[in-house]
């Protein structure tokens, strides 16, 4: 039989096939950081993509944001000046009503009574005044009960004035001013 050594053939052969595993494994390893290097590009356009997607919603999300106040300060505004617009509306439509709770108040002052001052606060007038006797400020309250602008007269202090007779007073008294209703005012 011949003898054949195939053993350096066989070297070879596998020095042969361990190359080409190993061009194959940087082919691999190159086409791997290739595939890498391109995935992390387009995650790194979709990362700006989104960033700038932000960035536009967020310019616009401020400008909305400045509106918005804007718009708040409008309203307030727009409040304010309807506040002062109720106010002056209300001190116009008043002006008649200041005109007749003084008529009024000469209509329920009885005879030997003389106001010496008078105050309003909103919907009350405190009178200050003196009287020839108690039954004239007894008189005169019964005015402000029956008048159809005051109600609730309130007496709250009564002294000696010798000055004015000899059972004159002087007297403190404050009364709730109410609005007639249209029907019922006497014109």
């Amino acid at each position: 039989m011949a003898r054949i050594n195939l053993l350096p053939w066989r070297e070879e052969r596998r020095q042969e096939q361990k190359r080409e595993f190993l061009v194959l494994l940087g082919g691999m390893a190159v086409l791997g950081l290739a595939v890498v290097l391109v995935v992390s590009q387009i995650y790194a356009s979709r990362i700006d993509q989104q960033r700038g997607r932000n960035q536009y919603l967020q310019g616009h999300i401020d400008e909305l944001n400045r509106q918005v106040r804007e718009i708040a300060d409008l309203e307030r505004q727009r409040r304010e000046l309807v506040d002062r617009m109720k106010v002056i509306q209300e001190l116009q439509g008043n002006r008649p009503v200041i005109v007749r709770l003084f008529d009024e108040l000469v209509r329920t002052l009885p005879d030997g009574v003389y106001y010496e001052s008078l105050q309003r606060s909103r919907d009350r007038v405190d009178v200050q005044g003196a009287a020839e006797s108690n039954n004239r400020v007894s008189s005169l309250m019964r005015n402000f009960d029956r008048s159809d602008w005051f109600e609730q007269p309130n007496l709250m202090a009564v002294r000696a004035f010798p000055e004015f007779g000899e059972q004159a007073s002087r007297f403190q008294l404050s009364v709730q001013v109410s609005m007639p209703e249209a029907g019922s005012e006497e014109q």
